[in-house]
């Protein structure tokens, strides 16, 4: 009986341990599926990324994504700013913009 309790704690100590460790090989392969997509593609391009939450995808900040960025700036009338700096709520509106706007005329300029 006390052999099954000792097996069972030290199961719980290992279940709960496991996902602090920053090195577990399955687990680091699993959180980071989504990332991992594009890091073969632009590990010699070092382009950044950007993790849209309301559509539950990435953009990489390339051309196409800047051209992108300058058309919706244009359409709202501001200022060329530098896109990591806006506020998220904006960041929000673009990616919004972005999915509604897949393939425009901006895009043939």
């Amino acid at each position: 009986m006390k052999v099954k309790r000792y097996f069972g704690l030290i199961f719980l100590g290992a279940v709960l341990v496991l996902p602090v460790t920053p090195h577990a090989g399955w687990l680091s392969a699993a959180s980071n599926f989504q990332s991992d997509r594009h890091d073969d593609r632009d590990r010699d391009r070092k382009v950044q990324k950007y993790y849209d939450r309301e559509h539950k995808d990435y953009h990489l900040w390339d051309d196409h994504e800047r051209r992108a960025y300058r058309h919706w700036l244009e359409e709202r009338r501001e200022a060329a700013r530098d896109f990591a700096k806006l506020q998220r709520k904006e960041q929000k509106e673009n990616w919004k913009w972005r999915h509604e706007h897949p393939g425009e005329t901006w895009e043939r300029r």
